[in-house]
């Protein structure tokens, strides 16, 4: 068992939390609203625990369930509290009307937070092109993600290996403006008719 921690108490916090506490691990939720946080917590159960918004995080993986406009600051404002810990951007940086993405390449909310985070911090982009409602199915699913951290990503491979979750590596972190537009279709697809059950995957032939 490892702990968790995640930073943020929304939908997407609720369902990787719950996937994450039924598969063993400890999780701990971070949030400016801490009774929002709490609630959380106690709702999933399974010894879930509240940290002081701010301070080091008791996980080595740590989880960005924020909204994009403002996980940068986000990362500022723990600082130093974040070194040597393994950052995880499941955000999409949508516009107004969700027909495309704020950021440019090169300059994905994923690169921005790795410019802004604590020495020793690495950043991976995942989840962030899956449902919260699919998540919470506990089904097997197919994961994207992206870093330049070997390490890292072989720490988030193993966290979504445990979730039974496939990852799929889909290169360096310069890759993360992709899967932000990744989510940009799969909102699509939802909204013209696929339905919001649905999730990407990749299939051998």
């Amino acid at each position: 068992m490892t702990t968790i921690s995640i930073i943020g108490s929304g939908n997407m916090a609720a369902a990787i939390g719950t996937r994450a506490a039924k598969h063993g691990h400890a999780v701990e939720f971070m949030s400016r609203n801490n009774a929002k946080a709490q609630a959380l917590a106690d709702q999933i159960g399974n010894g879930a625990t509240v940290g002081t918004f701010g301070a080091r995080p008791a996980g080595g993986i740590v989880i960005l369930a924020v909204l994009y406009s403002g996980a940068v600051e986000v990362v500022k404002h723990y600082g130093d509290a974040l070194t040597g810990k393994t950052l995880v951007d499941i955000t999409n940086p949508f516009n107004v009307d969700a027909s495309g993405v704020v950021t440019t390449p090169g300059n994905s909310v994923s690169e921005q937070i790795a410019a802004a985070a604590a020495e020793d911090a690495h950043v991976v982009k995942a989840f962030n092109t899956i449902f919260g409602g699919v998540i919470a199915q506990d089904k097997p699913t197919d994961v994207f993600f992206a870093g330049d951290s070997a390490e890292a990503k072989s720490r988030v491979a193993a966290f979504l290996e445990s979730l039974g979750m496939r990852p799929l590596d889909a290169g360096g972190l310069k890759m993360a403006h992709a899967l932000e537009w990744a989510g940009i279709l799969l909102v699509g697809l939802a909204s013209n008719g696929a339905g919001f059950d649905i999730a990407f995957g990749a299939e051998l032939l």
